[in-house]
């Protein structure tokens, strides 16, 4: 009975089986997986976030070059007047890498990030940021 007993405890002693081992990378598979299936949707949302953020912040570079210049750069400058006035150091590039757009409409500023596709209107999931649309939001 003794004997029995010892050989029970010496083989709990050895380790984990292979069964259990796979059981324990199932687990931490699924939950990896849902964590993954809920951040990576906020990745995206937060790329929108911060082009909007970057956009206020170049609308405010607009401001201070009007303030010292009297006008905005004209569309042609874009917003290599705002480095050439040394107001930035370095040219505005949206979270997915493409420079923001910067068109004057009539005496008013307004910059544009296209979103992860960079082309003008975008699919669905994938507008155009627009400084237009923050006005209306502040």
């Amino acid at each position: 009975m003794k004997r029995t007993l010892l050989k029970r405890l010496n083989r709990r002693r050895r380790g984990m089986t292979l069964i259990e081992i796979i059981v324990v990378i199932t687990i931490l598979s699924l939950l990896m997986a849902a964590v993954g299936i809920a951040v990576i949707p906020q990745l995206d949302q937060a790329k929108v976030d911060r082009a909007r953020m970057d956009i206020a912040n170049i609308q405010n570079a607009l401001k201070t070059y009007y303030a010292k210049k009297g006008n905005y750069p004209d569309t042609g400058a874009g917003l290599k007047a705002l480095v050439d006035a040394q107001i930035l150091e370095k040219m505005p590039v949206d979270p997915w890498d493409h420079e923001y757009v910067y068109v004057k409409e009539g005496n008013k500023p307004v910059v544009i990030s296209y979103g992860k596709d960079g082309a003008p209107g975008g699919a669905e999931g994938d507008a155009d940021i627009s400084s237009k649309d923050l006005d209306g939001k502040k």
